[in-house]
C-alpha cells in the first residue's frame, strides 16, 4: 500500500469525511492511505468551443464528454496564450516571465522533480517545447525531472517532428496522422510498466497544432473539416487511455486532467489553410473573444476537466478562477512534497476546489501575460486590461484599444462592452493589483 504523503492517513481520512468526498464502500482508511497518480493530457491549440461538453455542435467528443460526467468541468480555467510559455508555467507553477517560456532554464524546478522526491516515477510523452526546441543540456525532459521521455522537443510547424527516446535522437517523422496513436501507445505502455508505484504521466499531444492530420479511420468523418477529424481522433485515444487506467485497477487512485495549452489558432487562417492544402485546420474559441496569442479570453481560457472518482465530485460544473500554475502547489498537498521556498510560486493550492470543499477555490486573482508583458488582471467577475499593451503575437488581429479596458466576465463573456468609465473604483482596485505584481518581479 502506498504510504507516502504530506498528510498522515488519519488526517486525510478526517479531511475526506468532512468534505463529503470519501469512499464509504471501500472504507476511508484503506482508500486514503494512497497518494494519487497524476495523468495530464495536454492538447495543443484546442479552443474553448471544441468539445461537446463545452458547446461544440460540429465535433463529437463522447469520451471526453463522459469524462466530464465522471468528474468536474471547469469553465474559468486559464493557461498562457502560446505554447512554450504555457508549458513552462504548467510545469513550474510560475508565470512565464519567471519560468522562461520556450527557453526554460535548468534552474527552474518542475513538479516532476518534486514528485520524484515523494517517490513517484515520472514520464513525459509528446511535445516538450521548453528547451528552445533543441537538445540543450539541463533543459530537456530527462534533466527536468522526468525518468522517461519519448517525443519531439519542438513543434510540427513544417509537417515534421524530430523524435527522442529519452536522450537518444531516433529520427524525423513526417506522419502527422499517426502521432496521436503513437503517443497514446507509449502512454499506455508507461501505465502498464508503472502501475504498482505512484506515477506522473504528462502526455503532451502535438495535435491539433498546425500541421494538422488524422488517421484514415477518422479523416473526413467529422462535421468540422480536418481539424474536427483530428479532435475526434484525440477524443478516441483519450478514451483508450482512460480505459487502460480503469482496466489496470488505477481508476480510483488516479487524477486525470484534460486541458489545452492555449486557445485555437483561428486568427491566422490563410497561413493555416496554406499549410494544410486548403483544409480547415483551426478550432473555435466558442463565445470568447480572439484566439491563440491573445490575452483576450479566447487566447487563455481553455477547457479543463478533472476526474478522480470519489474525490473530485462527478457531473459538476465549476466557475472558480483556476489556472495551470495551480497544479504544482496542489500536487504538493496531495502527494507530499515541499513547495520550493527559494523562489516565487504564482500558483495556489486548489485542493479544496478540486475536492468540492470550496466552490470558489483559493485563487483571488489572476494575471494576463503575453510573453513577459503584463496585459491585465482578473479578480472575481472583473477583468482589467492595461493601456499601451505590447508584445502581442504578430497574428493577433484584435488588439483592442490603447486605453484602460474593464469587462464584467459574468455578464459579458465575449468582452464586448468596456465598463471602465462606469466603474472607476473597480479600475483603481485592479490597477493596485498590477502595481503589486510589478513591485514583486
Amino acid at each position: 500500500m502506498k504510504t507516502k504523503g504530506l498528510l498522515s492517513t488519519i488526517t486525510i481520512c478526517l479531511f475526506l469525511i468532512l468534505s463529503g468526498c470519501g469512499r464509504p464502500e471501500k472504507g476511508d482508511s484503506e482508500a486514503s492511505s494512497e497518494t494519487p497518480n497524476f495523468v495530464i493530457v495536454f492538447i495543443d491549440d484546442m479552443g474553448y468551443g471544441d468539445l461537446g461538453c463545452y458547446g461544440s455542435e460540429t465535433i463529437r467528443t463522447p469520451r471526453v464528454d463522459k469524462m466530464a460526467k465522471e468528474g468536474t468541468r471547469f469553465t474559468d480555467f486559464y493557461v498562457q496564450p502560446v505554447c512554450g510559455p504555457s508549458r513552462s508555467a504548467l510545469l513550474t507553477g510560475r508565470y512565464p516571465f519567471r519560468s522562461g517560456g520556450w527557453g526554460m532554464p535548468g534552474s527552474e524546478v518542475t513538479f516532476a522533480e518534486l514528485l520524484k522526491t515523494a517517490g513517484y516515477t515520472t514520464g513525459c510523452i509528446g511535445k516538450w517545447d521548453c528547451s528552445s526546441r533543441k537538445d540543450i543540456q539541463g533543459r530537456v525532459p530527462n534533466d527536468q525531472g522526468f525518468d522517461y521521455y519519448w517525443g519531439p522537443l519542438g513543434a510540427n510547424d513544417n509537417g515534421t517532428v524530430y523524435l527522442w527516446d529519452n536522450r537518444d535522437s531516433i529520427g524525423m517523422d513526417s506522419n502527422m496522422a499517426g502521432l496521436t496513436r503513437s503517443y497514446t501507445d507509449k502512454a499506455i505502455t508507461f501505465l502498464e510498466e508503472n502501475r504498482d508505484n505512484p506515477f506522473l504521466l504528462y502526455l503532451a499531444h502535438t495535435m491539433v497544432h498546425v500541421v494538422v492530420d488524422a488517421s484514415p479511420e477518422f479523416k473526413g468523418k467529422s462535421m468540422n473539416g480536418l481539424y474536427g477529424d483530428a479532435v475526434e481522433e484525440l477524443d478516441f485515444h483519450t478514451g483508450r487511455l482512460l480505459d487502460k487506467i480503469d482496466e489496470l485497477g488505477l481508476r480510483e487512485n488516479t487524477m486525470v486532467i484534460f486541458t489545452s495549452d492555449n486557445g485555437p489558432w483561428s486568427n491566422d487562417q490563410e497561413k493555416q489553410r496554406r499549410k494544410n492544402s486548403g483544409a480547415l485546420a483551426w478550432g473555435s474559441a466558442g463565445p470568447l473573444r480572439e484566439a491563440k496569442g491573445s490575452t483576450w479570453e479566447g487566447g487563455m481560457r481553455v477547457p479543463c476537466i478533472i476526474r478522480w472518482p470519489d474525490y473530485v465530485p462527478a457531473d459538476r460544473t465549476n466557475q472558480a478562477i483556476f489556472s495551470s500554475v495551480d497544479f504544482l502547489p496542489t500536487f504538493a498537498t496531495l502527494a507530499g512534497y515541499q513547495v520550493p521556498s527559494d523562489r516565487i510560486i504564482d500558483g495556489v493550492d486548489q485542493t479544496d476546489l478540486l475536492l468540492g470543499v470550496k466552490e470558489k477555490g483559493n485563487r483571488d486573482h489572476l494575471y494576463y501575460f503575453s510573453d513577459d508583458n503584463l496585459h491585465g488582471v482578473r479578480k472575481g467577475k472583473w477583468k482589467l486590461l492595461l493601456p499601451n499593451r505590447t508584445g502581442y503575437r504578430r497574428y493577433v488581429n484584435d488588439l483592442g484599444t490603447d486605453g484602460i479596458e474593464l469587462y464584467n466576465l459574468e455578464t459579458d463573456i465575449g468582452e464586448t462592452t468596456n465598463m471602465a468609465e462606469e466603474h472607476p473604483e473597480i479600475v483603481a482596485q485592479l490597477l493596485t493589483l498590477t502595481e503589486q505584481l510589478a513591485s514583486n518581479h
